[in-house]
This record gives C-alpha cells, sequence and structure tokens, in this order.
C-alpha cells in the first residue's frame, strides 16, 4: 500500500515525524509537506509563482506551498504511481466544527478526495500534552482496516484523537460538526514604530456540543470520525431563491 503523507503545520512538526513513523511499518510512505506552518490557510492553491520541492535531510519532500499545494503537486506532477490513500496530520491542535472550514490539514485531505483518491484528516487534540503516538496509532488502525476492507468509493474523514495515552480511549465514534460561537476579537497591538497591528483572536466556544458532535465525542475520550463531503449547495434554498428572481 503507497500513502500520500502532508500536514499544515510544516515538514519539520513532530506529528508528522510520528506519523510518518508509524505508517511507515505498514505501507509504503511518501511524505510531502509545507516548508514552515502553514495553518489556517484552508484550501488555497499558489497561482501566482512556481513552487519548489526539496528533499531534506530525513527524507521527506517539502514544498515552498500550502498543504493543497503540496498535494496537487505530489499527485499530478512528482509521482509516478498514484498513492493507494493520502493521510495529512498528525496537527497539533483541533479541527472540529467550524474550523474544517480553515484548516490546512483537512485542506490536504480533501485535495486527495478531489482528486479521486480515499483522505484522512488526523488531529490531535492538544495544546500541551502531545500524546502523538496515539493520534498515529489510531491513524495506523485505519489505514489498516481500510487496506483489509476498502471503501469501494473516495471517502474523506476527519479524525480528531483527544489527548491522552492509546490504551485510555474510550472507543471510537462517528459524529457530525459541532458548531463555535463566533471567533474571538481581534488583538490590537502596536509594533515599536507605532503602528496598529491585529492578531486574529482564538475560537470562540463550542455551541454546539451535545451528543453525536465531534466536540462531545472527544470531550468523553472518544476518537472522533466525522464523514466529509464538499458540495456547498444548499438545495432546500434552491426553490428559494428560484421564487424570489421570479416574483
Amino acid at each position: 500500500m503507497r500513502i500520500l503523507l502532508s500536514n499544515d503545520d510544516g515538514y519539520f512538526a513532530p506529528g508528522l515525524a510520528c506519523l510518518a513513523e508509524s505508517l511507515s511499518r505498514i505501507a509504503e510512505v511518501i511524505v510531502v509537506a509545507p516548508e514552515r506552518d502553514r495553518s489556517g490557510s484552508s484550501n488555497s492553491l499558489t497561482l501566482d509563482r512556481p513552487l519548489s520541492l526539496h528533499k531534506s535531510h530525513n527524507g521527506f519532500y517539502y514544498v515552498n506551498g500550502t498543504p493543497t499545494d503540496c498535494v496537487h503537486l505530489a499527485v499530478t506532477g512528482m509521482l509516478e504511481v498514484m498513492p493507494d490513500m493520502i493521510v495529512s496530520g498528525v496537527n497539533h491542535g483541533a479541527n472540529m466544527g467550524d474550523d474544517t472550514i480553515y484548516s490546512g490539514t483537512v485542506a490536504a485531505a480533501t485535495e486527495g478526495f478531489l482528486l479521486g483518491i480515499p483522505s484522512l484528516a488526523v488531529s490531535l487534540v492538544s495544546a500541551s500534552h502531545g500524546n502523538y503516538m496515539t493520534a498515529a496509532r489510531v491513524a495506523t488502525d485505519m489505514v489498516k482496516r481500510f487496506s483489509e476492507n476498502e471503501i469501494q468509493s473516495p471517502v474523506l474523514l476527519n479524525i480528531n484523537v483527544p489527548d491522552i495515552e492509546y490504551q485510555k480511549l474510550q472507543g471510537i465514534e462517528i459524529t457530525r460538526l459541532g458548531r463555535r460561537h463566533k471567533a474571538e476579537p481581534v488583538i490590537k497591538s502596536q509594533n515599536p514604530r507605532g503602528e496598529i497591528l491585529y492578531w486574529v483572536g482564538a475560537a470562540g466556544p463550542a455551541q454546539d456540543a451535545g451528543k453525536g458532535t465531534d466536540f462531545y465525542a472527544v470531550q468523553h475520550n472518544r476518537v472522533s470520525i466525522t464523514p466529509l463531503q464538499i458540495d456547498l449547495t444548499h438545495y432546500d434554498q434552491m426553490s428559494l431563491i428560484t421564487n424570489w428572481l421570479n416574483g
């Protein structure tokens, strides 16, 4: 089995190294990741300049672009053989609810899905402990399951893993995305020249976090797996907008 591995934290990130090590035990792994942290880059493609591809001392390839660039470049130009699966992560921090819209981790997996390849986005819901091997083991378990019982159509799975030891996990739950409150206000500061600077504020607290959501599962020490889709069409409003235009 061939796996293309990427992330949004950069090719030097510890979560990427843990995941590459774990997956290498069961599959052929090639890593193509951003040259620096590109968190929050979403599904952006670099169209205003060429991209360069380099190989690090540890064998990982890195690109001066976004996570989406990395997967797109690898699949459509670099690799001679199509990967069987794309895995993105392990991200340092959650990608739940509204986070998925902005996430570069999810974006890398999404690009694989759009190219017809089953894809996983893996995140460790952490700010401190760093149990990356727990998330890496969960991802490896998922890849094993896929190789033994392949799903017949491309899937995009968003996986969030509690930051605890693997043995303390309380199972796996298939979830829907929850919702957050609006983001915290921007943080206003001033540089030494007196110019006003603005930092984007933190994500707001969870608003829709009840049973069945990704937030609820992780809060109860369960791995959250959410199948995602890309069709943004609001079908329920099609007749409404038709009537509005014709009214």
